[in-house]
């Protein structure tokens, strides 16, 4: 799956390029993002590539708890550094204090512990984290259809997303259940958070009739909070994100002949409801097309020699994608006014970025990520 890689780490790169506009090429921020969103492609390539392995990894091993423990595994550790990170920018005065690190402390830390954070409406202590809480969708749902004997209908999971945004995005209620107060959002906080730690513990434990009880649960929780619960980047975003998800799904049942080309053409669809989502926005637009395109061409290339940078990128995209902010919003400070300062020491200054971006991937990727891995490997392993 080197392809795969290559595409994470082409992914991750155009989204650190995104994030250093602002404080390093402001100049170039507003034309550049009027054409092309570089931020939106990246993630949708992230996405598409999630929807195509993340339900094989499950199905491959048919263990809802081992599926669990590998992806708690994968993630947790590096996103904990990740907060910790920003926690203490915020501690030294780098970064603007966050009202929420005392107004709404609890809020804050479920919000991020069940890395939901973005479907309760609670902000992302680092701006890149808004993408976990669509995965965490993404496995809950998985979770809930494996459990439920229906995961292998990838398309009327991608179909009925797309559907849903083009259909309910001007008409739903943002925020609906957590706008109101910090007392409300943590009434919503703990409850969702109750509800997707029964609803796991039911399908991990539970007999035929509460596995089943325990599905419904997380279903339905995760879809309510599809609808009328989202903060950035919008409620067709994040209907449309589930629907690219679930679109890579149906892409890797047709490369593995368990439906026709035919059939999974159906998902076309998809990216043609994210332009027409996206009309008076064509930078999302032509972002759209082309992380869609990446990712077809990805996939026609797949058998084909990829280059040792580009699988190497792919390795690391984890760390890039979590990291890079936290050395962004340090360069700012010294900058508050980029455009005083010359264009060449700011390209110097990114290209420096950029190599102890590299060179951090590398060491988190060796020293955190790895041996978390490891560590869900084995816990895996005792388990069976």
């Amino acid at each position: 799956m080197a392809w795969l890689d290559a595409l994470r780490g082409i992914a991750a790169v155009v989204v650190v390029f995104e994030h250093a506009l602002k404080p390093l090429l402001p100049e170039m921020e507003s034309p550049v993002k009027a054409a092309f969103e570089p931020g939106w492609y990246g993630v949708m390539v992230f996405f598409l590539v999630s929807g195509y392995i993340v339900p094989a990894s499950l199905e491959r091993r048919g263990s809802i708890r081992a599926f669990w423990i590998s992806r708690f595994f994968r993630l947790y550790p590096l996103f904990g550094v990740c907060v910790a990170g920003m926690a203490l920018l915020a501690a030294v005065g780098w970064d603007a204090p966050h009202i929420w690190w005392s107004s709404r402390p609890v809020s804050l830390a479920l919000g991020h512990l069940t890395m939901m954070q973005n479907l309760l409406y609670v902000p992302n202590v680092v701006n890149v984290l808004w993408t976990l809480s669509y995965e965490m969708a993404f496995y809950l749902l998985l979770t809930a259809m494996f459990s439920l004997g229906v995961h292998r209908r990838s398309a009327v999971g991608a179909l009925g997303f797309a559907a849903a945004a083009v259909v309910g995005a001007g008409a739903l209620p943002v925020a609906l259940l957590s706008a109101g107060g910090s007392g409300r959002m943590l009434a919503v906080v703990l409850v969702v958070t109750a509800l997707l730690a029964a609803g796991l513990a039911a399908v991990l434990k539970g007999t035929t009739g509460i596995r089943y009880a325990g599905a419904v649960v997380l279903g339905v929780t995760v879809l309510v909070l599809l609808a009328v619960n989202q903060s950035y980047p919008g409620p067709w975003q994040g209907l449309l994100i589930l629907a690219t998800m679930f679109a890579g799904t149906v892409l890797y049942r047709a490369e593995q002949g368990e439906i026709s080309w035919k059939q999974a053409g159906w998902v076309a669809l998809v990216p043609l409801a994210g332009v027409w989502l996206a009309r008076a926005e064509l930078g999302v637009q032509t972002a759209t097309v082309a992380a869609w395109m990446t990712f077809v061409v990805g996939m026609a290339l797949r058998h084909r020699r990829v280059p040792r940078v580009l699988a190497w990128l792919g390795l690391v995209s984890y760390s890039i994608y979590v990291l890079h902010p936290l050395l962004l919003e340090s360069v700012e400070p010294f900058w508050p006014e980029p455009l005083a300062v010359p264009l060449y020491a700011r390209l110097a200054v990114l290209a420096g970025v950029l190599g102890l971006l590299l060179g951090a991937s590398a060491v988190t990727r060796r020293f955190v990520e790895l041996p978390a891995q490891r560590l869900g490997k084995r816990l895996v392993s005792g388990a069976g």
